[in-house]
């Protein structure tokens, strides 16, 4: 049978764990800063603006309409294709204020009345986005992924214990921070679909971590005398080649999406990939890390409670009798 990883493989993935939660503190602390220094190229889902769809002849694809309307100096420019190839419908989205919005439609029709005759192409549709609205809803984007990382909180507390579920959730606010640090210094529009992305990933890599836990659990039932570290060196190498041909699998396809699905799915599986990778790095040395540190602090506090219960010197408690009153 063919095994990827041989059943013996012994990698000390715990040895230098201290080394690896350093390392993503200091990613962490960094993505921090260039949030608000820098700050999130967000796209009007978040800042505002305006949608206008549009009908143009059959022979403009996609690109053509790109082009075209990038000579036009519109600011946040996004083209995306909607309903039927045959219908030749685009959905143009682009960023401005409160006094410019109206002024989008305007801009578009100037493009285009350039290149095309007045019957050959028509806007169907203008919706404008308040930067009211705009920043209400990027407070229920972030307040999502709060309630997402709650949520599994619970569900690993269930499942598990205490012992377990710190480290996935922080593995999962791990992963989300740094792909949004990626998107910080590379200033790639962060809307909707990047959200939904995010999301997606929390999922993904709660599901690598579960494994994860599951083994290690199985572990310490199967050998309760053996170390913390012990188990969860063994509880990786048993998985590695699972985590391996999962990640590897999914990376291969969101990588040809990324290739080949165009500008409109473009940014999703950039997201997608990037969580992977951080996704799986984090589920064999943080999350793992975690719940051996989280272990012996337990450990350490059971010892102290012990210790204390069982000493010499124990307190007191005198009752002091009721006074007798006399008539």
């Amino acid at each position: 049978m063919f095994q990827l990883i041989r059943p013996d493989t012994k990698i000390d993935f715990v040895g230098k764990r201290h080394l690896w939660i350093g390392i993503s503190i200091v990613a962490i602390v960094l993505t921090f800063v260039l949030f608000f220094t820098k700050g999130l190229n967000y796209g009007i889902d978040f800042t505002g603006g305006a949608e206008v769809q549009i009908r143009v002849p059959q022979n403009w694809g996609i690109e053509k309409v790109r082009s075209a309307l990038e000579s036009g100096n519109i600011k946040g420019l996004k083209v995306q294709q909607i309903g039927e190839a045959a219908e030749h419908q685009f959905l143009i989205k682009a960023q401005g204020d409160e006094n410019s919005l109206n002024q989008v439609s305007q801009q578009v029709a100037d493009v285009l009345n350039k290149q095309l005759q007045p019957r050959e192409w028509e806007i169907q549709r203008v919706d404008v986005v308040g930067p009211a609205a705009g920043s209400s809803l990027r407070m229920s984007g972030y307040l999502s992924m709060l309630y997402a990382l709650i949520c599994i909180l619970v569900y690993v507390s269930i499942r598990f214990d205490m012992r377990y579920s710190p480290g996935a959730v922080l593995a999962l606010f791990h992963d989300s921070v740094i792909t949004l640090g990626v998107f910080i210094i590379t200033q790639k529009q962060f809307d909707l679909q990047i959200l939904a992305a995010l999301l997606a990933l929390i999922g993904y890599s709660n599901n690598d971590t579960i494994i994860v836990y599951d083994r290690v659990r199985e572990t310490i039932h199967q050998h309760p005398s053996l170390k913390i570290e012990d188990a969860v060196n063994r509880a990786i190498n048993e998985t590695l080649g699972r985590t391996i041909l999962t990640s590897l699998c999914t990376f291969l396809t969101v990588f040809s999406l990324w290739m080949l699905g165009g500008k409109v799915i473009e940014d999703f599986a950039f997201t997608l990939m990037i969580g992977i990778v951080v996704g799986t790095y984090s589920s064999i040395f943080i999350a793992s890390s975690l719940v051996i540190s989280i272990t012996h602090y337990y450990e350490k506090r059971a010892l102290r409670m012990k210790m204390n219960g069982s000493g010499s010197h124990k307190r007191t408690i005198h009752v002091r009798p009721e006074p007798k009153l006399e008539a």
